[in-house]
């Protein structure tokens, strides 16, 4: 494992590790895995750029208006 040195407010830094404490685990353990997601992120685009490619054939038949694409 390689160490990294990182600055922060202190009162940011304190809010996190109480945070953290909270959830019982450490502040590193937090950030490993906040750093896991922020690095698996870049896969999910490539994979969204992917399948939006492999839908290109895809045709809805007509312009939807602005209100019928906010409808729920």
């Amino acid at each position: 494992m390689k160490n990294l040195t990182l600055s922060a407010e202190e009162d940011l830094i304190e809010k996190a590790r109480s945070i953290a404490r909270s959830q019982r685990r450490t502040l590193n353990a937090a950030f490993r895995e906040w750093l896991l997601q922020f690095t698996a992120g870049e896969g999910d685009v490539q994979a969204f750029d992917a399948a939006m490619r492999n839908l290109r054939h895809v045709d809805a038949g007509r312009i939807f208006t602005r209100d019928e694409l906010n409808e729920r």
